[in-house]
């Protein structure tokens, strides 16, 4: 594996979030690292506002609700850094992108360069899931680089 110099702690406000985040500092600790902490505001979303401002005009455009989302999480993140990571507020980066969460992951890992990904596997199914595969999975399946996976002990722990 070459050196790693930029990581993507794919956070997405779930209870997994910190987890990430710590796992992609931890990992990291002592090295030169930049940690792009980032997240998907989801495509299907702004499809919706889209199709509301074209039949009502003078209500939230997708631009405005795409700004009022990102200024909405990125004041979560900074709230997130703030309380639970400030001695490491250096080494991140926060990284918005529209689009569909998988692809979106997928897209940034080449543009900005990541060399790995560090992502929730919840362990959730659902029949959508199942048809069609989750984010994690997919970014598993496709990802150019090495993706690690974390998941609650606690939770998935066999001896309960």
């Amino acid at each position: 594996m070459k050196t790693v110099k930029r990581v993507m702690a794919c956070v997405d406000f779930s209870d997994y979030s910190l987890e990430t985040i710590e796992s992609a500092l931890t990992m990291t600790k002592g090295q030169q690292v930049e940690i792009v902490l980032f997240n998907v505001i989801d495509k299907k979303d702004v499809n919706v506002v889209e199709k509301i401002s074209h039949n009502f005009p003078e209500m939230i455009s997708p631009e405005d609700y795409v700004k009022g989302v990102e200024t909405e999480r990125r004041k979560l993140l900074e709230k997130m850094i703030m309380d639970h990571f400030q001695d490491d507020r250096a080494r991140l980066k926060i990284l918005f992108h529209v689009g569909i969460p998988y692809d979106a992951i997928l897209h940034a890992i080449e543009t900005e360069k990541i060399d790995l990904v560090v992502i929730a596997s919840k362990g959730r199914s659902n029949l959508i899931g199942t048809l069609h595969g989750s984010t994690a999975e997919k970014v598993f399946r496709h990802a150019p680089v090495p993706v690690l996976s974390v998941r609650n002990r606690e939770k998935f722990s066999r001896h309960q």
